[in-house]
Formats: structure tokens, sequence, C-alpha cells
């Protein structure tokens, strides 16, 4: 199993958990996004984070070529 399956096996089980107590996805999403920087804080910099958070941003259309490759 890949570490994303492993992730996201555990994500829709917190979504799954969540709407039975009426608790929206986006509540969810913000909750796990706080969890993804405090564990970013124990191992990496404010603005390595910052880059990281950057990055999903500028990639957020997937429509779009990835920012990097954009002329």
């Amino acid at each position: 199993m890949s570490t994303h399956a492993l992730v996201a096996r555990h994500v829709q089980a917190a979504l799954d958990e969540a709407a039975g107590k009426s608790i929206g996805s986006d509540v969810v999403a913000r909750c796990l996004l706080s969890e993804a920087i405090r564990l970013w804080r124990q191992e990496r910099t404010q603005d390595d984070i910052a880059g990281e958070l950057a990055a999903a941003i500028n990639n957020l259309d997937e429509d779009e070529p990835l920012a990097f490759i954009r002329p």
C-alpha cells in the first residue's frame, strides 16, 4: 500500500465519522491542514512550510500545467 493510499483511507474514515456528527468536510479539511502544519513544524522551517503551501496554491488548477513547468 502506498503512503498516499494509507493516508487517503484514514482521511475517508475521518470524513465518514465527521459526517455522522454533522461536521462538514470543509471543517475536516481545515483540521487536516492544521495537523499537517503541526507535523511540518517539527522538522521544517517556516520558510520551507510557506514554500510548500505556496507550491500547492500555485497548482490548484488541475487543468493548468504545473507551475514549475509553465512558460
